[in-house]
């Protein structure tokens, strides 16, 4: 028993190291798959035998049972407050009442100097090295005990680390969300539904009062240590700057930001260098706050009030502000996906005059419930597009607001929008006409996998939308010689390879078509489907949703996107003109014709075949294409039920993984034996 113990302590020693360099170096030096490891192999040993359980353990942060309700603390010591100061004049006055006070010449003090973090201020009790109690600040003097949830952030260690700490140590500072996992958050809440969080700071401290410490415990929080309370049964350096780094060496995150400077004129420095750096720190910080370094200085001046005079906040222009919403307008981007965009009277926010904002979907719309003329807070936080967060109601005047239509046309083209059930996001189905995606529908259609365009490449295509040469598909079939050879970067030899490339590009198939329309969630695979299955074009189009929801390996959704794209005016006109004869004025673009043959019905029909390496005879696409012309399925990986492997010359791990698993190799000349007689690939009839 006694080995097995040390075998738990051992394993709680090393995952709370791990746990460290993670969370709070952000220098780990295992792979996630090692801690994952030893935390299994932890949860194991505590779970048999559970006399060998400890609040301590690593194990113990997924969070316990809900709470009825948060207990109340009292602060051995208050948890005061800070004065502020909002601009240098205000701060050279901060200096010289410190220097009158001391008598001393305010540019011979040190000042420690630490981001004022947009969090949550807690208190973190530590008893011979143990977390015992968390609690919120409250209003100074009475907090709530949140330990349970405190428990679960990771970055706070569970016990300190090394040793010469004091044996009764309270440990303060800022429980908060970083800037990546509050948009990370907000973005799985708008995908589901829910309501997003307004702001960082509302994030963390929504987080922290959970009565479930189950649900902090799925929330992305951290935590710096700015400042110790009660120090018991051992010393501490007379420095607020040593003491942050004694914090430091025990286990505690503090910030890297922290610095020890000279006078006011070093803290204005201080100030002017984050507020510089501001947008790129990974968290939200409102201010930054001077402390006098030296703890007999600080006792010398004492507190008035609810501060104390021997530290300050000087505190940044505000990220949120309160302003009108005069208009609503809907953008269609490159994917076609409509974003509807606030039209604010002008506010500065964090220094920066604001009048546009996001309003994501018609989803978040909703969700506030907002209408025209009504005042609305908009946060802007470093390069994130401004955002409407909240909207005021008591402020809303009914004669003058009006509701928010979103568009069921789209404001570029006049499609239909498309938003199917499940989706946030509304589309214009205008594909190739819009002028809104057309660039980005040039690019597909040019493609290597799509017409295989060769030389045009997404330069040019930009180069021929910006000139108004191109604006649909079809256009790029009539280009001339003199007009490619007149655009920049292009000589007449260019000019005359990318028309001849063009003519060759006319004759291709039903399944490359349909691919290069870029009809949403219609891969290449799927158009090989299609045009199998109905061997025509007309067919498709006319098809119902369960009809092309006959077709293998189409579902529901895309089944819908294909149907409604077929029913947009625009698209069928767009078509037409790609397969209308140039002497109609079209592109001409044709395809053999293919005899109707049922999918299972195909030689290679529920055959899973894998390409690697390099083929010299044909391309590893025009490979693919063959063998699902034969009805395979051309699988991108290597399992237990892939029917044979085509090794070019180079194969790496899924060669490897075939002849492990004892899965037929076939070398170029199989391949291409196959291809002429699909006998020869051997298969045994099921």
């Amino acid at each position: 028993m006694s080995e097995l113990a040390s075998r738990v302590e051992g394993l709680r020693r090393l995952l709370e190291r791990y746990e460290h360099e993670y969370y709070v170096l952000d220098a780990p030096s295992v792979p996630d798959a090692e801690y994952d490891r030893l935390m299994r192999e932890l949860q194991q040993l505590e779970t048999t035998h559970p006399e060998l359980q400890s609040p301590l353990s690593p194990t113990q942060r997924v969070g316990g049972k809900p709470l009825a309700a948060f207990p109340g603390v009292r602060h051995e010591q208050p948890m005061l407050s800070l004065d502020n100061v909002f601009d240098a004049g205000e701060l050279q006055a901060f200096g010289r009442r410190v220097g009158e006070r001391l008598q001393q010449a305010v540019e011979s003090l040190n000042f420690c100097c630490e981001p004022k973090l947009d969090g949550l201020a807690v208190s973190l009790l530590y008893v011979d090295g143990a977390l015992v109690r968390a609690a919120t600040r409250g209003d100074g003097s009475t907090g709530e005990d949140i330990t349970a949830n405190v428990r679960t952030i990771r970055a706070i260690p569970l016990r300190l680390h090394g040793d010469e700490w004091p044996a009764r140590l309270e440990v303060r500072g800022e429980v908060f969300m970083p800037k990546a996992g509050f948009e990370r958050w907000n973005a799985q809440a708008r995908q589901q539904g829910e309501k997003p969080f307004a702001n960082p700071r509302n994030a963390a401290a929504g987080s922290l009062r959970q009565l479930d410490p189950r649900i902090t415990a799925q929330r992305p929080l951290a935590f710096y240590a700015y400042a110790v309370g009660v120090a018991e049964g051992g010393s501490l350096p007379d420095s607020q700057h040593e003491r942050l780094q004694c914090l430091k060496g025990w286990g505690l995150p503090v910030s890297e930001a922290v610095a020890r400077v000279s006078g006011i004129q070093g803290c204005q420095a201080y100030h002017d260098a984050i507020l510089a750096r501001r947008d790129e720190l990974p968290y939200e910080i409102d201010g930054v706050v001077f402390k006098l370094d030296a703890l007999a200085e600080q006792a010398q001046l004492g507190f008035v009030a609810r501060a104390p005079r021997w530290a300050v906040a000087h505190k940044f222009p505000a990220q949120e502000a309160i302003t009108e919403l005069r208009e609503v307008e809907f953008q269609v981007g490159r994917t076609g996906a409509i974003t509807p965009v606030a039209r604010l009277a002008p506010v500065s926010v964090g220094g920066v005059t604001v009048s546009n904002a996001s309003l994501h979907n018609a989803d978040e719309m909703a969700r506030l419930g907002i209408m025209l003329g009504d005042w609305v807070v908009v946060r802007r936080a470093g390069d994130v597009i401004p955002q409407i967060v909240a909207v005021l109601p008591e402020r809303r005047q009914a004669a003058r607001c009006r509701p928010v239509q979103f568009p069921e046309n789209c404001p570029v083209c006049g499609s239909a929008v498309e938003r199917l059930p499940g989706e946030a996001v509304a589309r214009c189905s205008g594909g190739l006409y819009c002028a809104a995606q057309r660039k980005e529908a040039l690019k597909h259609f040019a493609s290597r996998r799509a017409m295989d365009i060769e030389g045009l490449g997404d330069k040019l295509i930009e180069q021929l939308v910006e000139t108004g040469l191109v604006k649909t598909a079809a256009d790029l079939f009539r280009l001339q010689e003199s007009e490619l050879a007149a655009l920049e970067r292009m000589g007449s030899k260019s000019a005359q390879k990318l028309v001849q490339a063009l003519a060759r590009a006319r004759n291709t198939s039903l399944a490359r078509f349909l691919f290069a329309l870029g009809i949403r969630e219609v891969g290449e695979a799927t158009a090989q489907n299609l045009a199998r299955h109905f061997c025509s074009l007309e067919l498709i189009q006319h098809a119902s949703v369960a009809q092309l929801q006959a077709v293998p390996d189409v579902g529901e959704v895309v089944a819908k996107h294909l149907y409604y794209f077929f029913r947009q005016p625009h698209n069928l006109e767009v078509i037409a003109q790609l397969v209308s004869p140039p002497a109609a004025g079209g592109a001409g673009i044709q395809w053999p014709a293919l005899s109707a043959q049922p999918a299972q019905a195909l030689p290679l029909a529920g055959r899973t075949l894998v390409l690697t390496g390099t083929l010299t005879q044909l391309s590893r696409d025009e490979a693919k294409q063959a063998l699902q012309a034969l009805g395979a399925k051309v699988a991108g990986s290597v399992s237990a039920k892939t029917d044979a492997v085509v090794a070019g010359e180079a194969a790496g791990s899924k060669l490897a993984k075939a002849e492990a698993l004892g899965i037929p190799i076939w070398d170029e000349e199989q391949l291409r034996r196959v291809l002429q007689n699909p006998e020869a690939a051997g298969f045994a009839s099921d």
